[in-house]
């Protein structure tokens, strides 16, 4: 005979001292039973999460013994290499958690591949997002709220290694303020303002600092929540299978099984960061001094994610500059500097808007799309990834010239070419590649699978022998949506009575209806397609054949 257990009594006194005044048990019941789907690539924004947690900790702990002042003081502190050197209060401060302070160094390291994480977690995250096109209807606000804590991030993360002081960091403000100067007109006014008057001032520092600790996250924060908040609202995407619908969630129950899950997802997470931090060494200011304006070192290269800013202003050519009423226009810093990063965040936000209005498809979507379904936004994205790959080899091109043993003015012009070449042909090869998927797919919903039995036929024809798909498959395959013909577009430009729309046949109707057969022209239709049923052995075989051999 089972026994009913009950709370003790003081929890259940809490429990119901709560319950009455906001009334929260059924709220909270309903919400601990929500189901989340089950898939590894929906960890990767966890791991963003988790590791902006660890940011928000360590960085607490960094804060207690971190200076941010430009004053100058002679260091005496236990780094010998250093001592009687002048320097900032907060390089010598930074130095004082790596050398004094018991763990500070590691927990600096720590902080520091935190980051490094927490961006690589949320760009792996969106892209995954896009390419299943997790981004639309009605998830267009959240891609966006993505974008920008994405931007943020980045800024975030600038401003952040910028802060020891150090010669590395001291190079990094001197390229932001490069392209503070690049604006036109108002350039060397933001320049003055930020950093209290010639470079590199008194205040940048502490101004970083102010940022860095406080407005940025606080926005960061509040930007996080708002998107998990939206989360559970819209419910999770899922990937097609059996009972999985634009209406039913197929997954693991909140609590207390999910819950669990996150939690021991959680501290991997945080084991990996450490195991990092203990034994792989990265930003060590100590070896490089401190930032002075006439001190310069070669080889040293940004924080991953800057990396593509470093490339598109070494490759891009100085010969569109020009003067206008004596004001000199740099567009060798200018674009590169800001017209890149802008487009980085820009191009990605407008896409959901861009992609319903060019497909007409304007229906709620909570089964993902798999990317090979969707061959120009998945071919589209590849070249993106490349045109930014590029950027950031170009990035090194000091360090790969004196490698390989190349030309630095070669390396520069193979990188201006590739920055226009490589994306074009990776999305002519991603969008091959994903047609021919799609025909694999359609002859397997088809014709089944390969079976590896070889039968011979009654008129001795040798043929292998194809069985029946897995539900779970034959669910996946058959999933493929209308994208794969032009009907969404079309039905977009008539009335329920069939009267055509007159702005169809003006410029941006006529420019819609070109680019919807563009970007659904190749697709391959399953329909009328009928699953592979088990009863015959090869579409190969006479048809008389198929029925008596099996």
């Amino acid at each position: 005979m089972s026994k009913t257990t009950q709370a003790p009594k003081a929890l259940r006194g809490v429990g119901n001292f709560i319950d009455d005044r906001f009334h929260l048990a059924k709220t909270g019941e309903k919400n601990l039973r929500k189901v989340f789907p089950n898939h590894w690539s929906f960890m990767l924004g966890e791991i963003a999460l988790y590791s902006f947690i660890i940011l928000l900790v360590t960085g607490v702990f960094l804060t207690l013994w971190f200076k941010p002042s430009m004053l100058e003081v002679v260091y005496d502190g236990s780094y010998e290499r250093l001592q009687g050197v002048p320097m900032s209060e907060a390089y010598a401060s930074t130095l004082f958690i790596d050398f004094d302070v018991r763990g500070g160094f590691l927990v600096r390291q720590i902080h520091h591949w935190a980051a490094l994480i927490f961006l690589a977690a949320i760009v792996v995250h969106m892209l995954r997002v896009f390419f299943t096109g997790a981004f639309r209807k009605p998830r267009e606000i959240n891609w966006l709220i993505g974008i920008a804590i994405f931007a943020l991030s980045i800024i975030e993360g600038l401003f952040g290694y910028s802060l020891p002081d150090d010669l590395p960091s001291g190079m990094g403000v001197r390229i932001l303020q490069g392209v503070i100067l690049a604006l036109p007109l108002v350039g060397t006014y933001v320049s003055m303002f930020l950093f209290g008057g010639e470079f590199p001032g008194e205040d940048i520092i502490t101004r970083l600092y102010m940022l860095h600790v406080l407005a940025i996250p606080a926005v960061l924060l509040a930007l996080i929540v708002a998107h998990f908040m939206i989360l559970w609202h819209q419910k999770h995407t899922q990937y097609p299978g059996i009972g999985r619908t634009e209406k039913t969630v197929v997954g693991t129950p909140m609590f207390p099984a999910f819950a669990v899950k996150a939690g021991g997802f959680f501290f991997f997470t945080f084991a990996v960061i450490a195991g990092l931090s203990a034994f792989v060494q990265i930003n060590p200011i100590h070896l490089f001094g401190p930032f002075t304006p006439t001190s310069i070192t070669s080889g040293l290269q940004p924080d991953w994610y800057m990396g593509f800013l470093e490339g598109s202003l070494r490759i891009f050519p100085n010969t569109f500059d020009f003067s206008v009423f004596g004001y000199a226009v740099p567009i060798a810093v200018l674009v590169p500097g800001l017209g890149v990063m802008g487009m980085l965040f820009v191009l990605p936000g407008a896409w959901p808007f861009v992609e319903q209005w060019i497909t007409g498809d304007k229906r709620v979507h909570n089964v993902a799309d798999r990317p090979r379904n969707a061959p120009v936004r998945t071919g589209l994205g590849v070249a993106g990834m490349t045109a930014y790959g590029v950027l950031w080899l170009a990035g090194s091109n000091d360090i790969l010239s004196e490698t390989f043993s190349i030309d630095l003015y070669l390396t520069t012009y193979i990188f201006r070419v590739l920055v226009f070449v490589g994306p074009v042909v990776a999305f002519i090869v991603t969008k091959r590649i994903c047609l021919g998927l799609q025909r694999r797919d359609r002859d397997t919903l088809e014709h089944g699978y390969e079976s590896g039995t070889i039968r011979q036929l009654p008129s001795g024809e040798f043929i292998e022998v194809h069985k029946r798909n897995s539900e779970e498959t034959t669910e996946v395959l058959e999933s493929k949506p209308l994208i794969g013909s032009t009907a969404l577009a079309d039905d977009a430009d008539v009335d329920d009575k069939g009267v055509e729309n007159p702005e169809s046949r003006k410029g941006m109707g006529k420019l819609r209806r070109a680019l919807a057969h563009w970007y659904t022209k190749d697709n391959v239709s399953i329909d009328g397609v009928e699953a592979h049923s088990g009863h015959h052995l090869h579409h190969s075989a006479p048809e008389g054949e198929k029925e008596s051999a099996h």
